[in-house]
Parts: C-alpha cells; sequence; structure tokens
C-alpha cells in the first residue's frame, strides 16, 4: 500500500472497521501526513462457466438473478427468497472448489430450488432452460411435480 498523494509506502492504520462483507481502514502516511480512506473486501474466485457452445465465461450472478426475477414474475414470491436463491448457489459452487463448471448444472440447481420455491416458476424457467419444442415435453414436466425431486448434478441445494 502506498499513500495516494506523495506514493511513500511508510503508513499507519489509525481505524479498522468491518462493514459487513468488507473492512474499511483510516490510513495515514507517516511521510506528508495526508490521511485516507481504503476498503478491503475478500475476493471469492467462482469457477469459469462453460456454455453449451464450448465458450467460457465468469460466472455472473446477476445473469441467475435474471432468470429466477423473469420465471417468478406475477408470482407470490419475494426479492429476498430470489436473493437466497442466488446466494445458495453461489454458496454451492463455491463449496465444490472447481475451475470450471458446466452451464447445465448451474441450469439443473436453479430448476431444482425453484422446483421447491414455485411449480409455475419451476415450468416457465424449465421451458426456457431446456428448450422445449413441444406440448408433450410440458406434460411430462408437469407430470415430474408430483413425483419427489431426484438429486441431479453435484448433490441437493439448499436455500440459505
Amino acid at each position: 500500500m502506498k499513500c495516494t498523494r506523495c506514493n511513500s509506502d511508510t503508513l499507519s492504520v489509525l481505524d479498522s472497521r468491518a462493514d459487513g462483507d468488507s473492512i474499511r481502514r483510516r490510513r495515514e502516511c507517516q511521510q506528508c501526513g495526508f490521511r485516507f480512506t481504503t476498503f478491503e473486501r475478500v475476493e471469492l474466485s467462482l469457477p469459469m462457466v462453460v456454455k453449451k457452445d464450448g465458450r467460457r465465461q465468469a460466472f455472473d450472478r446477476a445473469k441467475i438473478k435474471q432468470g429466477l426475477v423473469r420465471a417468478c414474475e406475477k408470482r407470490p414470491v419475494s426479492v429476498e427468497q430470489i436473493d437466497r436463491v442466488v446466494d445458495a448457489i453461489e454458496l454451492k459452487l463455491h463449496e465444490l472448489c472447481v475451475k470450471e463448471i458446466d452451464s447445465r448444472e448451474i441450469g439443473e440447481m436453479i430448476t431444482e430450488a425453484l422446483r421447491d420455491l414455485d411449480k409455475i416458476a419451476y415450468v416457465r424457467f424449465a421451458s426456457v432452460y431446456r428448450e422445449f419444442s413441444d406440448v408433450n415435453q410440458f406434460v411430462a414436466t408437469l407430470e415430474g411435480l408430483d413425483k419427489t425431486p431426484k438429486t441431479k448434478g453435484r448433490g441437493k441445494l439448499k436455500a440459505v
């Protein structure tokens, strides 16, 4: 760490405070006396997502949330419930400790969470995610709702 004014590396920390997921530190340069604030945050690495066409892209929490919001439109599902599902998926990805994960596995985690959260949202998401091409696929999905959910992928997802 260097002073933002004189570029000296002789700094002292005057005050530290934890603000949720970050630490706020008040610093003072011993060289010029300039005071400034820094924020430190733990950087957690998430796996790269391997898309259907083989492309790789960084995990994007916002994309997961956007898909859930779209599936849960006009349904009695709160934003807090959606956020808990996104948090649970992100936590699960951290726990897996893998460098890459197939987008299909993430999709299965989402459908599994929606199955428990809201049946209509589950069918909406599944119809897009699984690319239904005819009514028979809808019917099969609806019939599958009555059966107990089977764990797919890398383990059962629990919303926090």
